[in-house]
């Protein structure tokens, strides 16, 4: 897994490549404390070359999506494929989250 973080005008984006499983999510956890903790409101999640994600990754998701709220900011997700947006849809979590 690779991830990126980027700070754009008033934006934090996410890029993430490759899977969050029970082996990655402590190393998305950890390189996404600092969004969390930050003052940045509105996160970008991109999503183009995400291949899986489990139950761990989607708590993180909920994570990051219960701090933009409550900063009130927005957790925007781009460009996620058909396969891991399903999971999201079969977990009732598309509701929870706007995509683009």
């Amino acid at each position: 897994m690779e991830i990126t973080i980027d700070n754009i005008a008033e934006q934090t984006i996410i890029n993430i490549k490759g899977r969050i499983d029970t082996a990655t999510s402590p190393e998305f956890e950890k390189a996404i404390a600092p969004v969390i903790a930050g003052d940045m409101k509105d996160v970008i999640m991109e999503c183009k070359d995400f291949e899986y994600i489990s139950s761990t990754g989607l708590r993180l998701f909920l994570v990051l999506q219960k701090s933009a709220n409550a900063k009130k900011g927005s957790l925007l997700i781009r460009n996620m494929n058909d396969d891991i947006k399903n999971v999201f849809n079969m977990t009732g979590f598309t509701a929870l989250f706007k995509f683009e």
